[in-house]
């Protein structure tokens, strides 16, 4: 069964304007998009830590669910990121999806104090702590695992997570790819690290994965992350018309499989937010719905 079709907003978590952030998140709130992606790059010194952020803006909005894009594995351990993810879906009445990611820019992690790990080993390690997670939000009363980088012995869920709740996986390369359709719920590309002539054989990637292991590829939750400026008719891609974009969007949809949309606007980001959600989401929800 197809899931519908969402569109987001990526709010960036910057403390130089202490209130843009929620000044933002207000405004998306009250348009009608569905989710707000928020950045955790917890070593970048002009970002509000994103799980903070996150909590403090869905306690001060009512409609829109929480995205973060995605959550720093090495720096966050998954059994508390566990409990952390379901804790904020309790108290926000389902508003909230763990995105995750196997970690990058390891100069930054370990500066922080974090572990330093190879390709091999970032993966491995997101898929225990995959595993982990599962096991915090089984509803079990005592839950184990065990595995090199991540384990839990004995330990006690709780609270339990809502059926919405699930995890997002930031993956681009091949192992990446078939751990998505193996286990997660969800995708986040990005455009700019994987373009359209990636697309095909990254979604056949993940669909593949997901048949051997007996899931359904069009139950994942299948999100690109596009930057880009609406404005005048252009040949770029994303860079163009509300027209062009309503056309590029579906044309997506359509040949690849993607059900979800986070638009980053290059400038001017309320107006274009405003946009977005006004004109170009509508009409092309509008148009997937008649496309059937």
């Amino acid at each position: 069964m197809a899931l519908p079709v969402l569109f987001g907003a990526n709010v960036d978590p910057v403390w130089e304007d202490p209130q843009y952030p929620l000044r933002l998140a207000r405004q998306v709130d009250a348009s009608g998009l569905d989710f707000i992606a928020i950045q955790d790059h917890p070593y970048q010194s002009a970002f509000y830590d994103a799980w903070t952020l996150l909590t403090f803006l869905a306690a001060r909005t009512q409609h829109v669910t929480f995205v973060p894009t995605v959550a720093n594995l090495p720096l966050r351990p998954p059994a508390v990121l566990a409990k952390a993810a379901a804790s904020l879906a309790l108290l926000t009445g389902g508003r909230v999806r763990l995105g995750l990611g196997a970690g990058a820019f390891w100069d930054a992690i370990a500066a922080f104090g974090g572990p330093r790990r190879n390709g091999k080993e970032a993966v491995d390690a997101l898929e225990e702590a995959i595993d982990v997670i599962r096991a915090m939000w089984s509803g079990e009363r005592s839950v184990r695992t065990s595995g090199e980088h991540y384990s839990v012995s004995g330990a006690h869920p709780g609270p339990p997570a809502g059926p919405a709740l699930g995890i997002w996986l930031g993956a681009y390369r091949p192992r990446m790819l078939a751990l998505t359709g193996r286990k997660a719920d969800g995708w986040i590309p990005s455009l700019g690290f994987l373009g359209l002539d990636k697309l095909p054989e990254a979604v056949a990637r993940i669909d593949d994965a997901a048949l051997a292991a007996g899931r359904d590829p069009a139950a994942i939750r299948k999100v690109y992350n596009l930057g880009g400026l609406i404005g005048p008719e252009s040949p770029e891609l994303f860079h163009g018309s509300v027209r062009q974009w309503v056309d590029q969007l579906v044309t997506i949809v359509r040949e690849h499989g993607m059900n979800g949309f986070t638009f980053w606007p290059s400038d001017d980001r309320e107006h274009q937010l405003a946009i977005f959600a006004a004109e170009v989401a509508p009409a092309a929800r509008a148009a997937v719905t008649a496309a059937g």
